[in-house]
Formats: structure tokens, C-alpha cells, sequence
């Protein structure tokens, strides 16, 4: 849990059927951070692509689990992290 929100931490993998590609992120509320990728409120990568779909959330306790998963999953398609 996040000592001061006391929120666990989720890795989240967004679909892009338009692009045909995923997105993996971390954060604290996947459904408000896919509402801001689709929003259009943040600029790059991701707002080239939508509309995105939520395809995957895994809860970790702390934001270093969640970002140790992060960059595992990142790997295994490819990214760097």
C-alpha cells in the first residue's frame, strides 16, 4: 500500500485495437487512468492511439512491486521499460 494514500499500487495493460498495440502503466486507479488516455487530456504516445480498452490489472502492495512487474511485462514485449 502507498503510505500516504493507503491505495494499493495496479499494473494495468491497455489495448488498442485501432493500432493494434498495448500500452503497460502503473497506477493507483487503472479506470480513471484509462479515462484519462482516452480523454485526450495527456499528449504523446498514447493519445495517438485511442480509443484504449482496460485488457489487464494486477494489484501490488507497494509501487516497487508494481514497477518490478511493470518492467517484466515491458520485456516480454519488447519495450525497455
Amino acid at each position: 500500500m502507498s503510505r500516504v494514500s493507503k491505495k494499493p499500487y495496479w499494473v494495468y495493460v491497455l489495448w488498442s485495437a485501432s493500432a493494434r498495440c498495448y500500452y503497460i502503466g502503473i497506477s493507483q486507479d487503472p479506470q480513471a487512468r484509462l479515462q484519462q488516455h482516452n480523454a485526450g487530456s495527456l499528449r504523446g504516445w498514447t493519445a495517438r492511439h485511442r480509443p484504449w480498452e482496460l485488457a489487464f490489472v494486477e494489484e501490488h502492495p507497494h509501487y516497487q512491486a508494481a514497477r518490478k512487474r511493470e518492467l517484466e511485462l515491458k520485456a516480454q514485449k519488447g519495450g525497455r521499460g
